[in-house]
């Protein structure tokens, strides 16, 4: 048998019992385990019991559940494929009866502003939560199982020294947590929005999101059959629309009478019901650590998860078929917990980020109110990033089109490969070959590293081709093999490169990144050592405040009034060479704790003076040589910002002051504001996952009202795609992905069964626009029956 995770679960994967002894005062070594206590009778400690005793009929297994059998808050439960799976291989028993009472349906319905769209293909399972304890109750009794409901669990530490194994499966408070605090280290975050769980006496005929625009704000439904006959309700609203619309003072039955007459169309005037149903916050759960000794955490103990994206009960039921497997598996308990946290910590985080995304997404409902329609239900069902473009397109083609349509793609034209227009230019398509630093340079002067770099790149059919950083001084670079535009010899070596790319990539823009090192200059290469002080031929550094990178780097000088003359008077003259040097667009690099993003944030600037203090003082000196930089740029070429949106790290720039520095620049004449995060201090504490930094380019691009590149992460062109069919991003821009591939563009057109003036493959290259062909390996297929012709009638 195997588990959703692939770990053996069943009889047969056990093979021999195993004889144990069991110490009541110590852990026991074994990964069989007799004496078992699980704390908490929600669903998964009930399925972590009954799967524990199946696997080993004599040991003793009792669950602690201080409340009644049939107590329970909320009301359906929504599993997926992955997870039925899991368990029908585990336990045929439970799944089979869970089957009997499965509802099952295909469609979201989104309505908004009294336009519902529909998309299909989805594929969803639903039961009631009562059922699901009575369905796991009948099964833990039927092996045996000890079930105490209305008794409080023992002390944690009683439990510990009383049996083999404590399961802590009592939920979001735990108690069991609590007693170990120290070594699970929880942490805990409260959100912005207020919900409450209620049900509606018939069903929806799909899973349906609605949205309510009331006079004290927005308010969403979330709903979704789980019988025949009902359904589950979630009414959200964020913290202040609650307090507004009075809900604060209504009691749980004014509160669900309240909530049928604000959605009474979704629920055709029918009323709703609620069950011990109170307005709560929802809390993400982490720890760091999972067991102790003989003990582990499961489900809501260990983690949580939005309901936005799923069933907590899913993952419950996952961790119980995991710990299971891994009790099987391994010959020691502590073995069998290390490979259980291995095992379900890397699923569990990727559920967390998806599901810290969605919620966002609602807690940030407002911003998305004013899009298309069609663009609206598409971004609501991207916003986890685990439904992509290309995942709706296969689960709803005609859905999928007709957000493409409203878009303005060309038929059969993929959202990346629809032009963007920037001042004078043109980009044929979405993509950019994010900035990436060589390190190859001989006196700031780039050479064929750097030709054949970004070359080879334009070549590979992005829209825009970005530069390395390019220093504005020698003493701006940050490491002697950085490039610069400080001289003329700079500027005829960078014209060689962009005539290349115009004369062999015709349809490729090239742009250039103007910087300077700021603090974190007179550094090693980046592969002797990134961001270590170079070991001999340093200099100076200069900085908003006389402050080392990280400890053992160089301090820098503050810059005094006449420096800050020389710096804005070295970008203008970099830009100027720049323009020479025909460049189609120039970047202001504001990012990454390098000199002008130094300004930016408080933890970099402790000036004094008119360019210290306050969010519009340190926002001087960056618009100061913006608009020098402006000055000599030529109009009809675009400019764009490159800004940390976050730095990670407490104190300093967060996505709330982003927004103004973008709107800053944006009032400046800034045609796009490039959204990075972080590097700003050595200290910082990045949140990293796939496409981790698109979401702070979707609020700038909404509440700034600025176009915007997306960076960070952005690893497939499915992810391209999604993130501009939803309007985060107007562009986005791939480094490493460019590194493997320098044909990626060209690639992802040819995958996608593109070929149009939005990816247009150079002449000596068109030959390879389709894979080349490779041996058949596909086997003869039988065709004639053993015993002979078929015999008919």
């Amino acid at each position: 048998m195997v588990s959703s995770q692939g770990s053996p679960v069943g009889p047969g994967a056990r093979g021999t019992a195993r004889t144990t002894t069991t110490n009541p005062h110590s852990p026991a070594q074994t990964s069989h385990p007799l004496h078992a206590a699980i704390v908490g009778g929600g669903p998964g400690g009930l399925y972590t019991a009954a799967l524990l005793k199946r696997l080993a009929p004599d040991r003793e297994v009792t669950v602690y559940e201080r409340g009644a059998p049939d107590d329970t808050f909320g009301f359906g439960v929504v599993l997926s494929d992955e997870t039925l799976g899991g368990i029908e291989h585990a336990d045929p028993v439970v799944h089979e009866a869970l089957k009997a009472h499965f509802v099952r349906w295909d469609d979201i319905d989104i309505v908004h502003r009294g336009t519902r769209h529909t998309s299909g293909g989805h594929r969803f399972a639903a039961l009631g939560r009562r059922r699901l304890l009575d369905i796991l109750h009948d099964r833990c009794r039927d092996l045996g199982v000890d079930l105490r409901p209305r008794t409080e669990a023992p002390p944690p530490d009683e439990l510990a020294r009383t049996h083999d194994l404590v399961v802590a499966a009592d939920g979001v408070h735990s108690a069991t947590r609590e007693r170990y605090r120290d070594v699970f280290r929880p942490h805990l975050t409260s959100h912005r929005c207020r919900y409450i769980w209620l049900a509606a006496d018939f069903a929806f005929d799909a899973f349906r999101f609605e949205i309510a625009e009331t006079e004290h704000g927005v308010m969403q439904l979330h709903g979704y059959p789980f019988a025949p006959d009902a359904s589950t309700v979630i009414v959200e609203m964020r913290e202040e629309v609650w307090r507004a619309a009075g809900f604060d003072e209504l009691g749980e039955t004014e509160s669900t009478v309240r909530c049928a007459e604000i959605f009474a169309e979704a629920l055709r005037g029918r009323p709703l019901r609620s069950n011990k149903s109170a307005w709560t916050t929802f809390r993400t759960v982490v720890n760091e650590r999972w067991s102790h000794g003989n003990t582990v955490l499961l489900g809501d103990a260990a983690h949580t998860a939005h309901f936005s994206i799923g069933s907590g009960t899913k993952l419950a039921v996952e961790d119980a078929l995991a710990l299971a497997a891994c009790l099987e598996e391994h010959p020691t308990l502590q073995a069998a917990l290390s490979a259980y946290e291995e095992e379900r910590r890397p699923v569990v985080a990727s559920t967390q980020r998806a599901a810290k995304a969605s919620l966002e997404w609602f807690e940030d409902l407002d911003r998305y109110l004013g899009q298309p329609p069609r663009q609206f239900a598409f971004n609501l069902l991207t916003r986890s990033r685990r439904v992509t473009h290309g995942n709706l397109r296969l689960r709803d083609a005609g859905f999928t089109d007709s957000v493409e349509r409203e878009f303005g793609c060309p038929p059969g034209t993929p959202p990346m490969f629809t032009p963007l227009r920037l001042r004078g230019l043109t980009l044929r398509n979405r993509v950019v070959v994010s900035p990436m630093d060589m390190y190859s340079a001989t006196d700031g002067v780039p050479g064929d590293v750097h030709l054949v770099h970004l070359g080879a790149r334009a070549l590979g059919g992005a829209a825009l081709v970005m530069t390395e950083m390019v220093c504005v001084s020698a003493e701006g670079r940050i490491t002697p093999g950085c490039t610069g535009l400080y001289t003329g010899r700079q500027g005829e070596a960078w014209r060689r490169i962009t005539d290349f790319v115009h004369d062999s990539a015709p349809g490729t823009a090239i742009g250039v990144q103007l910087g300077h090192s700021g603090r974190k200059g007179s550094t090693r290469l980046m592969w002797e050592g990134m961001d270590e002080p170079l070991p001999e031929g340093n200099w100076p550094l200069v900085a908003p405040s006389p402050l080392p990178y990280r400890p053992g780097s160089q301090t820098p000088r503050e810059l005094t009034r006449a420096q800050l003359t020389d710096v804005r008077r070295r970008f203008r003259d970099a830009a100027a060479r720049a323009a020479g040097a025909g460049f189609d667009l120039l970047e202001l690099h504001c990012a990454h704790g390098y000199l002008l993003s130094g300004f930016l944030s408080p933890l970099t600037n402790h000036r004094t003076d008119a360019y210290g203090g306050s969010p519009h003082n340190r926002l001087r000196f960056p618009l100061e040589v913006f608009d020098a930089v402006r000055e000599v740029w030529p109009d009809e070429r675009p400019m764009t910002v490159r800004v940390s949106a976050t730095d990670w790290a407490e104190g300093g720039t967060g996505a709330e002051e982003a927004v103004d520095i973008a709107r800053a620049f944006a009032a400046h004449g800034a045609d796009a504001v490039d959204v990075s995060t972080g590097q700003v201090v050595a200290d910082e504490r990045p949140e990293f996952g796939r496409s981790y930094q698109a979401p702070y380019a979707d609020r700038i691009r909404h509440e700034a009202g600025v176009p915007v590149i997306a960076v960070g992460a952005i690893s497939s062109w499915d992810d391209v795609n999604s993130l501009v069919l939803a309007g985060r991003a107007d562009l986005c821009a791939l480094a490493r992905p460019h590194l493997y591939d320098p044909h990626w563009t060209l690639h992802a057109a040819a995958e996608q069964g593109y070929d149009g003036p939005g990816a247009v493959w150079p002449a000596p290259y068109r030959a390879g626009s389709r894979p080349p062909r490779t041996g058949r390996t596909d086997d003869p297929k039988p065709r004639l029956t053993p015993h002979g012709r078929r015999q008919d009638g």
